[in-house]
């Protein structure tokens, strides 16, 4: 199971980057893997203001659908539009081309609640 230690993460299986005030979001490896094969990725909030946990869309695996959750209040100032065509990136690549937005953070100091790497590890028992 492949955790950066560089990266924050969520309990919802989101990791963030960390860039100043803006981040980069995608989903986990361990959740590209529970998910299976990932077939779409939709996202309908670029140049919207949006609070921590709210919905910032979709991703949809072969046998299910699952929100994506925002990690800290910002807004969303892109969206990764390789992924319309090609949504196998996220669990090809998903600390790398899978990302999915990035996000001008509203409160740095919300940067804080994330999780560390170790502290993801033992959410997902790795």
């Amino acid at each position: 199971m492949n955790i950066p230690a560089e990266l924050k993460y969520t309990k919802d299986h989101e990791w963030i980057k960390i860039e100043g005030d803006t981040i980069t979001v995608g989903i986990t490896d361990f959740a590209q893997s529970e998910l299976g094969d990932i077939v779409y990725v939709e996202v309908e909030t670029v140049d919207e203001t949006l609070d921590a946990e709210d919905v910032f869309g979709t991703v949809e695996a072969v046998k299910t659908v699952s929100d994506l959750y925002l990690p800290v209040s910002g807004e969303i100032i892109a969206f990764n539009e390789s992924l319309e065509d090609e949504p196998e990136k996220v669990n090809s690549d998903p600390y790398g081309a899978g990302w999915m937005v990035k996000v001008k953070v509203s409160d740095v100091s919300e940067l804080d609640s994330l999780l560390s790497a170790e502290e993801y590890k033992a959410i997902i028992g790795a």
